[in-house]
């Protein structure tokens, strides 16, 4: 510090008749500027100070007569957070000189760095007579996991923290510089570079405010130092005057033999960046720089790297497995080519083969007794109506549509119907048959072949009538289930009216059991082959499996809801043909001497 005389000044230079007192001093006695501004306020004597940037100094009501000719620290505690921002590091150590410079302008880092979302693992502070706390801060530093610390503190005080940093050996830090030590060439020895190698700041170089070349705003200019360190500078806000003078901000000290993609390369971050398909999630009682990175539920995604929370995939949509973008979610039907699809198939078929082949054989046989005995016309609409069973299953597979949906399940209900209205003709012809062997009856007049067609249609019109309502007040329809699984849609038929697919399986399950009820009732007839024996059997079988079908359908999720309601409809109808045309079949082929009328009538005996 230097005190000028008053013949130094000229008029211009007074302030209320005081000649001003010209602090020519550094960032490390900001506490004498201080102290001397505070002495001197009191007698209105001006002092000036081309480098105390100590933001205390602004107070005019503490300082009035104090005058700077360089900027106060808040803004370069301020342009200290935007540098570290802007080269990536969020998770920074701070130390600060014990005193009014280090206190005021640690606080305005950490404001701005509040701002700036980066975080503060620790801050310590020392003075210079501290040797202390001067250790204690040392370890924390060792100890801390951040590679960047912002150190405001004097050019002094960093020389001490310098040294006890180098004989711990504590190396591979990103020092952080303030004006006070950021430019003091005495600091840079080959002992100290280790430490301080590539440290970054702020400062006002007056060594090089006369240049001898043409540079413009923005550019970077390199000067050579000693011990292999290069000095960056770059032009700022400058103004040239008539002597070619321009003013300079440091930028940072390099070692020159490391190339230029490593001299800002440390990673200094809390936590590492959440990658899409991640969230981060803040761990409790640590800064929000301090994070775990969650995967994002099934359904949910995030894109961005860090992102602080997943977004839900819209209704048709699901994650995909990185949970990085939303996919149509798959669509599934029972289809034709898949397995399932094609075992059903093949079953469906061979149904139809087998009904064929017994319709054929009934046919070359339909002379003979056996197929005479059993009212042959019922029994070829039966086959035929077995058939249509057979072939209304394959309805059902396949991918759903307006026209399939209304088709699968009317064909089923009206095909079913005529199938049991056969069975149960035939089950009231064996009762009608029995009744006219006794002496003066004559009920066969009244359930005649005519009757028999008309008992059949009838039946049948009461199913064709309630399918016509169903579609006309609420048809099955095409429906996108995506209750069973999140992450794919079952395309179903949706059933419409359910009273009206209730009345078509109450239908059905009412003339099946009427005619297991006639059909038990006469199974106990004097006759050799008694028929009613084979339906009441059929029958049984026929209701187990749809009282069965009703839970299983219930419970079936997805595509195997479709797949429980084909097996039912092909039980059901190999247990009728098996159970009523299996041993016609067999007395056909193998025992060709019982198809007489003796045998049928019980007038032969046979082992």
């Amino acid at each position: 510090m230097a005190v000028m005389n008053d013949q130094e000044f000229t008029a211009g230079d007074r302030c209320n008749g005081q000649p001003p007192i010209h602090a020519i001093i550094g960032e490390t006695e900001s506490a004498t500027t201080v102290i001397l501004s505070r002495t001197t306020g009191p007698f209105k004597i001006p002092v000036i100070s081309p480098s105390s940037g100590c933001e205390c100094l602004s107070n005019r009501k503490d300082f009035p007569s104090f005058f700077r000719t360089t900027s106060s620290d808040y803004y370069q505690g301020r342009a200290l957070a935007l540098l570290v921002k802007h080269l990536g590091w969020t998770w920074v150590g701070a130390v600060k000189s014990d005193n009014d410079y280090g206190n005021y302008g640690m606080d305005n880092f950490l404001n701005a760095a509040e701002k700036e979302e980066i975080c503060v693992e620790y801050t310590v502070k020392f003075y210079r007579t501290e040797s202390e706390k001067l250790q204690k801060a040392v370890q924390i530093i060792k100890q801390g996991t951040a590679k960047v610390i912002v150190a405001f503190v004097s050019m002094f005080e960093m020389g001490l923290l310098i040294d006890q940093l180098s004989i711990q050996n504590i190396t591979g830090l990103q020092m952080i510089g303030v004006v006070g030590w950021i430019s003091s060439k005495t600091l840079i020895t080959p002992n100290s570079f280790r430490v301080m190698g590539g440290s970054l700041g702020f400062t006002v170089v007056d060594a090089l405010k006369k240049v001898n070349f043409t540079v413009k705003f923005g550019d970077r200019v390199w000067f050579d130092s000693t011990g292999g360190v290069v000095a960056q500078y770059e032009v700022v806000n400058w103004q040239q005057d008539t002597d070619g003078s321009l003013q300079f901000k440091a930028v940072g000290y390099y070692d020159a033999s490391l190339p230029p993609d490593q001299r800002f390369k440390p990673r200094s971050v809390c936590s590492e960046s959440c990658p899409p398909g991640t969230r981060k999630a803040v761990q409790k009682g640590r800064p929000v720089c301090c994070y775990d990175c969650i995967t994002c539920a099934d359904g949910e995604i995030s894109n961005e790297t860090d992102s602080n929370n997943c977004q839900q995939c819209p209704g048709e949509y699901w994650s995909n497995t990185e949970n990085t973008e939303c996919v149509l979610k798959a669509v599934e039907f029972l289809s034709f080519t898949e397995v399932m699809g094609i075992v059903l198939v093949f079953f469906s078929l061979f149904g139809v083969g087998i009904t064929v082949l017994v319709a054929i054989l009934f046919y070359s046989k339909k002379d003979t007794p056996i197929v005479k005995a059993n009212n042959s016309e019922l029994s070829f609409l039966l086959l035929f109506s077995l058939i249509l069973c057979f072939l209304c299953s394959l309805t059902f597979i396949g991918r759903p549509t307006e026209w399939s949906c209304m088709l699968r399940h009317t064909v089923f209900g009206i095909t079913f119907v005529l199938c049991i209205s056969c069975v149960l003709g035939k089950t009231i012809v064996v009762l009608m048959a029995f009744k006219a062997t006794l002496p003066g009856s004559n009920v066969m007049k009244w359930f005649g072949p005519i009757q028999q067609r008309l008992s059949v249609l009838a039946f049948t019109f009461v199913q064709v009538l309630i399918c016509v309502l169903w579609l006309t007040i609420s048809p099955p329809f095409p429906y996108k289930n995506m209750r069973y699984f999140k992450e794919k849609i079952i395309l179903e038929c949706s059933l419409g009216s359910t009273i009206g697919f209730s009345a078509v399986l109450g239908y059905i399950g009412f003339l099946a059991l009427l005619c297991f009820i006639l059909a038990f009732l006469a199974r106990t007839l004097p006759d050799n082959f008694n028929e009613a024996k084979f339906i009441t059997f059929s029958m049984l079988i026929f209701c187990a499996v749809w009282i069965t079908f009703i839970p299983a359908y219930v419970s079936s999720p997805g595509k195997f809801t479709v797949a429980v309601e084909i097996f039912a409809i092909l039980a059901s109808s190999f247990s009728l043909l098996f159970c009523i045309f299996l041993p016609k079949c067999y007395i056909i082929l193998f025992k060709p001497e019982q198809n007489t009328k003796q045998h049928l009538m019980g007038k032969t005996q046979t082992k």
